[in-house]
């Protein structure tokens, strides 16, 4: 099972908006079972294509308690969302933090198959949340860009500390 290396912040990388997915083949597919495998790995519910930088607009995610219903994303985008709540959030591009953030906790999403066929699901709780995070990735954008302005002077503190520990 391959895993590949999780891009951690502040890799300009991770800022990079990914490009749409046109071919539907093999490689895509490896892509897809890729980061499954990273995902798995780590006590993450989800990973997005760009955090192993690859800048295409695939992310997967299970958020079943067994961690046994891999779902698979390609080309995402939101047609609805609604309820919008605080979530505690984390990353595995940004670890050792986490932080609260604005989401919708109902989306309605519009994707493809690793086969190319469209699909429309309803996503609630948990599972709208992850994606809109994960989607986030694919856009360049990190949990940390929708903190508040007092989490964000908490994250930059937290961050020069851990500089000036570590020099």
């Amino acid at each position: 099972m391959p895993r590949r290396e999780v891009l951690t912040f502040p890799d300009p990388r991770l800022r990079l908006s990914s490009q749409p997915v046109e071919v539907f083949d093999a490689e895509l597919a490896q892509l897809a079972e890729d980061l499954l495998d990273t995902m798995y790995a780590e006590p993450a519910i989800g990973l997005a294509a760009p955090q192993v930088n690859v800048q295409r607009r695939v992310l997967v995610m299970d958020v079943s308690e067994t961690r046994t219903r891999p779902e698979v994303y390609v080309n995402p985008e939101v047609l609805t969302s609604a309820r919008i709540g605080w979530i505690e959030e984390r990353c595995m591009s940004v670890p050792g933090r986490s932080g609260l953030v604005r989401r919708a906790t109902e989306v309605k999403i519009r994707a493809q198959t690793l086969a190319g066929e469209a699909f429309e699901r309803r996503l609630t709780g948990l599972g709208a949340v992850c994606l809109l995070h994960e989607l986030d990735h694919l856009e360049g954008r990190l949990f940390v860009d929708r903190l508040s302005w007092l989490g964000r002077l908490r994250f930059r503190a937290a961050l020069a500390l851990q500089t000036r520990r570590a020099a």
